[in-house]
């Protein structure tokens, strides 16, 4: 009896085949939330990337300002910011989106994952966090960044070397 690769590898099954390359590269939104991982992420945006935006949310710290000073009402639209400093519309970044990476530093406040995460949940688009910086951290403050990361992100990453990122990234075709 002929085994399934054997059968799978003659002339009649490689009619088949798909000689075509595996798949468009997925457009990959990388998200820093806290000001260590923006570092990181500037530098790795320098790389060639085929299909990876590289923003930040570091403005989810505080409630925007209206000129007065007061607190504005809550809104989508100006939480982002390209590397360029440009405002992006959270929605529309995620909508564009196969995958979002959430790069967060240990001992940080990644309060932006909840808002991230639930507007990735609304839209059905894979979610993934990135711890860095676990090396030089307690254990308490890793606990922190877990427990604030968690339920925002179906995949969760804890590294200890902020150039993990880039082959995790490469590794997701991004």
């Amino acid at each position: 009896m002929e085994s399934e690769s054997a059968r799978m590898s003659s002339a009649a099954e490689a009619r088949f085949r798909i000689d075509a390359p595996n798949s468009q590269p997925r457009a990959v939104k990388v998200i820093a939330l806290d000001a260590p991982s923006e570092r990181v992420i500037k530098e790795l945006a320098d790389a060639p990337w085929r299909r990876a935006t590289f923003l930040t949310a570091s403005a989810f710290a505080a409630a925007p300002q209206n000129k007065e000073g007061a607190s504005e009402r809550f809104s989508l639209g100006g939480w982002l910011n390209d590397l360029a400093g440009r405002t992006k519309n959270l929605v529309e970044e995620i909508a564009a989106a196969d995958l979002v990476v959430m790069v967060a530093s240990a001992g940080e406040n990644a309060g932006a994952a909840a808002i991230i995460g639930e507007a990735c949940n609304l839209r059905h688009v894979m979610t993934t966090a990135l711890i860095l910086g676990t090396a030089s951290s307690s254990d308490e403050a890793l606990s922190k960044m877990l427990a604030q990361l968690r339920p925002h992100a179906m995949m969760l990453v804890i590294s200890s070397a902020d150039e993990y990122i880039k082959d995790m990234l490469t590794a997701l075709r991004a």
